[in-house]
């Protein structure tokens, strides 16, 4: 099964260039061992550009976007916003899932917002933006994939009894 992803960092510090962006590539390099990707893209931290770019992926036919960075709970982190003005259905269990994942490894992990959740047949991630947050989410999420987009796409497998 063949995965269309793109790479949505959100930082005002990296889309001035004021920083190295080094989560959004390893987020895009670990997604590569499981799907294309397509693209990778930097904004700063503004709810009206982050949801356009999401709207316009996932009219283009992005299977996965993963968001990098704008969750926590600085006046600017806006990205959970954002992407639930795009979100059709919210998916919990994945948001849940990074949050005990991160949890695992820093209590600071419970100010995250991340959300997570599809519009269309996008499924739309959101990670903190710490490099060790990025690696634990993907570690957390690549299990999944083939069977979120196996449902998604409208072929599940049979379930097991």
């Amino acid at each position: 099964m063949q995965i269309r992803a793109a790479v949505l960092v959100t930082s005002d510090r990296i889309a001035k260039g004021l920083e190295e962006d080094r989560s959004g590539k390893r987020a895009a390099e670990l997604l590569g061992q499981v799907a294309d990707v397509a693209e990778t893209r930097v904004l700063p931290d503004d709810v009206h550009s982050i949801g356009e770019c999401l709207r316009q992926w996932c009219a283009e036919g992005m299977d996965l976007i993963v968001t990098v960075g704008g969750t926590g709970l600085g006046p600017r982190d806006v990205t959970p916003e954002a992407t639930l003005s795009v979100l059709e259905r919210e998916a919990p269990g994945i948001s849940a899932a990074l949050l005990v994942e991160g949890l695992k490894s820093t209590p600071r992990a419970m100010l995250s917002r991340a959300v997570a959740g599809v519009n269309g047949r996008t499924l739309i991630v959101n990670l903190p933006g710490s490099t060790s947050a990025v690696e634990e989410g993907m570690a957390c999420l690549m299990p999944v994939l083939p069977h979120a987009f196996e449902v998604l796409r409208g072929e599940p497998e049979p379930y097991e009894e």
